[in-house]
């Protein structure tokens, strides 16, 4: 026989992903204040700021969701793929893991923060410092 477990949470702290599947817009906005600094929603000038620098690199908006996205092309498989590798060590460190798809000498990058349903400061760190290291790649 299995035993049910459960907690019941007081002072008012919930989980960001469990106020997100709330879908309530006040819910998920305050979410961000529970959060590190980098996943706080980005002011209305901000945002616009930060996505007119990053659509100057190559970066996109997505139409569908409110995500960036940005495609990239290497001379060569084994130089996408080393890219890919040192944009994983930072999302590690990051904790903030981009949506990718590689094939070959592409590399297809989809940044949005699922906690909280959008853009935020994290995914424009992100962005800067994959713009960064593909310089070099």
């Amino acid at each position: 026989m299995s035993a049910l477990m459960f907690s019941l949470r007081t002072g008012g702290s919930w989980p960001c992903s469990l106020l997100t599947r709330l879908r309530s817009p006040l819910l998920s906005r305050s979410c961000s204040s529970n959060m590190s600094s980098d996943s706080h929603w980005l002011s209305a000038a901000d945002r616009d700021q930060q996505l007119m620098e990053l659509q100057a690199t190559g970066w996109m908006k997505l139409e569908d969701r409110d995500a960036i996205f940005k495609e990239l092309h290497f001379k060569t498989f084994n130089q996408a793929f080393g890219f890919m590798s040192r944009v994983a060590l930072q999302a590690e460190k990051m904790n903030h893991h981009p949506e990718w798809f590689n094939v070959y000498n592409r590399v297809h990058i989809t940044l949005t923060t699922h906690d909280c349903g959008g853009i935020s400061k994290r995914d424009i760190k992100m962005a800067k410092f994959i713009d960064r290291i593909a310089l070099h790649a």
